[in-house]
């Protein structure tokens, strides 16, 4: 991947006022690869039972999502996400969402992302489908 394609990307997220809302981090980028962490504080993202709300690990699957389907230097949108949550983590857990981008056509991408604990416990499984708009990134300088 293009240093200047990757430096954007990761200023992008370090900028990202829902990633700074969650302090996530992306960790790792490649061409159709990006690993995001973020820890999981049950002050501000437990549910009514106080466990993790799916919508905190569906933020962190969606930030690995978007940053991966970015790297090959055009604008790719969310068309369909798919996600089966496995397990709950602990209070405190460090998360890292991983994803890997499975096909890639002119229009669409597919990408397969896994979150796991520290302990590499899997707490969710997703599948998600982009449109590729063909536009180049607006932020790269």
């Amino acid at each position: 991947m293009d240093a200047k394609l990757k430096e954007a990307i990761m200023r992008a997220v370090d900028e990202e006022p829902l990633a700074r809302q969650f302090n996530m981090k992306l960790v790792a980028l490649e061409t159709g690869r990006s690993t995001v962490e973020m820890n999981y504080d049950p002050s501000s993202m437990s549910n009514i039972y106080h466990r993790a709300h799916g919508g905190a690990l569906f933020a962190l699957i969606d930030e690995a999502f978007e940053t991966a389907g970015q790297t090959h230097g055009t604008i790719a949108v969310a068309m369909n996400v798919n996600v089966t949550y496995m397990a709950s983590p602990d209070p405190g857990a460090r998360l890292r969402a991983e994803a890997v981008e499975i096909n890639r056509t002119k229009r669409t991408s597919s990408y397969d992302i896994k979150v796991f604990d520290e302990n590499r416990q899997l707490m969710a499984v997703c599948h998600a489908l982009a449109f590729r708009t063909g536009k180049p990134i607006s932020f790269i300088p």
